[in-house]
């Protein structure tokens, strides 16, 4: 009884299909806001503002700054339910710093992947 608890509890887990709405919602938080310059580095100051957009697009909110990160190509293991593991330096996430994704009820992350430049979106 219990085994079967525990796998109608991790099915419920489970990472929905990507919609096609899920982009749309992006492109609304994106709505309004200019695109500034481009860098290598931003300070990371808490992990609970990264977050994942789609398989190859992290997005980074600080203040009334959110940084976002397009990955040279999609990204396995990384999902918009997933919890994300950073290999990077005390305070910063960088280009070349190493990403992985974890499924929810999964104990294997994903494979690494290697941040890109981060792109600044400010409201004018």
């Amino acid at each position: 009884m219990r085994r079967l608890i525990l796998l109608l509890a991790l099915a419920g887990c489970a990472p929905a299909a990507p919609t096609a709405g899920s982009g749309d919602a992006f492109a609304r938080e994106l709505a309004g806001r200019v695109a500034g310059p481009v860098k290598t580095c931003i300070p990371s100051n808490s992990s609970a503002n990264l977050r994942v957009i789609d398989s190859r697009t992290l997005a980074y909110e600080s203040g009334r700054t959110l940084w976002v990160n397009r990955l040279d190509s999609s990204c396995p293991g990384i999902a918009p339910l997933s919890t994300l593991i950073v290999d990077a330096g005390v305070g910063e996430y960088c280009r070349g710093d190493r990403v992985r994704g974890l499924q929810p009820g999964e104990i294997i992350p994903g494979p690494p992947c290697a941040l890109q430049n981060w792109t600044r979106y400010r409201r004018p």
